[in-house]
């Protein structure tokens, strides 16, 4: 068999090689992004940011759980601490309202006592008066009313009306059901004190018909719970309980 004509080379006998870049009669765009993406690789290889340029890992935003009958994770009893929550509570029962956890947290010693779905304020936090916002910082239980109302119970200006709430009745009334905790602030400039008292302006713990909303910023300002909820705290928070609401 005859061997086909080996192919013609260039000068010294060695192969031509072919051409890695684009040809000249290829249109300009595919030309264009050849150079570029050459360009690119290089500065790729050439360009290191320093470290204080490096951009920071974006939070999850996964709250560390907290869960009834085990100790309160590290980062929140920190924060806490860091609030005064020994000083002002010890080891008895306070109240921690989380409102990015929209959760009403009984806290007994480093122990979680119980956790409540709750429902803050949908127009968020806030200490003025007429704001329809829950107010932040350190508080306590003061007056409480219904201790031996019906479930379901329906008060006005803390009176009971003779109503009862049942599940299954629709309402779009902001009704106040089954219990009251009156809440007093006890931070001066803070949520105490004219304009901004929350104890002046109503800022309740209490039993709501809208329970499909809790979990969600939802009350005029007060901390709604469930009836089965408040009923429970009721028995468990006398006045004079400490209370701290947090935005985080």
């Amino acid at each position: 068999m005859v061997k086909p004509p080996a192919a013609p080379t260039a000068l010294g006998g060695a192969a031509k090689r072919a051409p890695t870049g684009p040809r000249r009669d290829e249109p300009r765009t595919v030309r264009f992004n050849a150079v570029m993406k050459r360009t690119g690789a290089m500065l790729a290889c050439i360009v290191l940011l320093p470290a204080s340029c490096e951009r920071p890992e974006r939070s999850t935003g996964r709250a560390d759980p907290v869960k009834p009958d085990e100790p309160l994770p590290t980062t929140v009893q920190s924060r806490l601490d860091e609030a005064g929550w020994s000083e002002r509570v010890g080891d008895g029962l306070g109240l921690w309202v989380s409102v990015a956890r929209q959760r009403l947290v009984g806290i007994e010693g480093d122990r979680v006592a119980f956790v409540h779905t709750c429902s803050t304020a949908a127009r968020g936090t806030g200490n003025r008066a007429d704001s329809y916002q829950t107010p932040l910082g350190w508080h306590e239980i003061d007056e409480r009313f219904g201790g031996e109302a019906a479930w379901g119970a329906v008060f006005k200006e803390r009176r009971l009306t003779g109503e009862v709430w049942r599940p299954d009745e629709a309402t779009g009334r902001d009704l106040i059901l089954s219990r009251i905790l009156w809440l007093r602030g006890l931070e001066p400039g803070v949520n105490s004190g004219p304009g901004i008292d929350s104890h002046g302006r109503y800022i309740y713990i209490h039993g709501t018909p809208a329970e499909d909303k809790l979990g969600t910023p939802a009350s005029h300002g007060c901390v709604r719970l469930s009836n089965d909820d408040v009923v429970a705290l009721y028995q468990r928070a006398p006045s004079g309980t400490p209370v701290f609401i947090t935005e985080w």
